[in-house]
């Protein structure tokens, strides 16, 4: 049923006090807070560093049968395994593209807006994010291509205020108080590392887990979605092979690149789409058309799904990380009715200021 759509919405320092005081609350987690890794233990194992440990900063170390590398993306795992002997991890990295410019506000009686459009939404040359949190607390985003540097006005809080408030359809989530200033983030990266070259562990006794494994453009939320279903396959890996550390390093590679890995290209592929879309209504030229027909298919899913509800259900399974969008449009029955909605209805792009429009705000 719809309850498999159901997603809870909270800011990230909120989120990650609960679980953490859940974690303090297991019985058998021992918690050492204040401490960082510093570098890894290791020893030689059928050919490559086995990790036995961690040390850590104030000179000590800490021994385990596995070493969970849930640092995040900027992880030095890969510095740590050349240091130990080993072959380089395989990674690939590229510039996200994107520059993002968010306000947090909070409500005076503890409701939050209601949508009267997508919550990521694409206008022209940039595109917005309206996120509810918890107790009354809501974010804003503004972000744009890297590249376009007029738009880079939007840290400017009575600026960026203006082109929101130009937006009819979201215009209303600026209905609070701000608890923020504008806050600017760059540089963020899609980067995915795989520790194994022509089949073969570079390294045993470790598991990259979440965005230490790879990481995306933040606004499609799939972040902490992501990290917490590859901890489920960790979980289960763990369960199953952890006595033989060669296996276990093997089943733990095939498990996150049929399992999780999709989801990656799947995020990164979108990105690309849309500063494509970008680059070309900045210099006033169509939009690339979609280049291949999984591409062509996706195009038309959007264009369908606002007029048929299993439609939109197949968009929320792709969105949410229920179930990968080439699987969705493998099946024939949607395929058909996606492309005869997508002929019927055109795709209306989301109200705001065009480009001449978005300009003179800013100036």
């Amino acid at each position: 049923g719809d309850e498999r759509f159901i997603t809870t919405a909270a800011r990230r320092p909120a989120r990650e006090q609960v679980l953490a005081r859940a974690a303090q609350a297991e019985p058998r987690l021992e918690i050492h807070r204040g401490v960082s890794a510093e570098g890894l233990i290791t020893r030689p194992y059928n050919g490559a560093p086995h990790v036995t440990g961690v040390r850590i900063d104030s000179g000590g170390e800490l021994t385990a049968d596995l070493v969970i590398d849930a640092m995040g993306r900027r992880s030095r795992l890969p510095q740590w395994l050349s240091e130990a002997g080993g072959q380089p991890v395989q990674e690939e990295v590229e510039e996200a593209g994107f520059i993002y410019y968010t306000r947090f506000f909070r409500s005076p009686n503890g409701a939050t807006p209601q949508p009267r459009g997508p919550l990521l939404a694409h206008v022209g040359t940039f595109s917005l994010v309206t996120l509810p949190g918890d107790n009354g607390t809501w974010s804003v985003t503004v972000f744009i291509s890297t590249g376009d540097r007029p738009l880079k006005r939007l840290r400017e809080p009575d600026r960026w205020t203006s082109v929101v408030a130009a937006c009819p359809l979201q215009a209303h989530w600026l209905e609070g108080e701000p608890i923020t200033e504008i806050i600017a983030m760059s540089g963020a990266m899609d980067r995915y590392r795989r520790l194994s070259v022509d089949g073969k562990p570079v390294a045993t006794g470790i598991a990259p887990l979440a965005d230490a494994w790879a990481c995306t453009n933040p606004v499609l939320g799939r972040g902490m979605t992501l990290g917490l279903l590859h901890a489920q396959h960790l979980r289960d890996a763990v369960r199953a092979h952890l006595e033989d550390p060669h296996e276990f390093a093997e089943v733990w590679d095939q498990v996150t690149e049929a399992e999780v890995t999709p989801w990656f290209r799947e995020t990164v592929a979108e990105s690309r789409t849309r500063l494509r879309e970008v680059d070309a209504l900045r210099k006033g030229t169509e939009p690339a058309q979609p280049s291949g027909p999984g591409d062509e298919l996706r195009a038309a899913l959007l264009a369908a799904m606002p007029h048929d509800p299993d439609l939109f259900r197949a968009f929320l399974e792709s969105r949410c990380c229920i179930t990968p969008l080439r699987e969705t449009l493998a099946r024939p029955d949607l395929v058909q009715r996606i492309l005869e909605l997508a002929r019927a209805r055109e795709r209306l792009p989301i109200p705001g200021p065009n480009r001449d429009r978005l300009l003179a705000l800013l100036n």
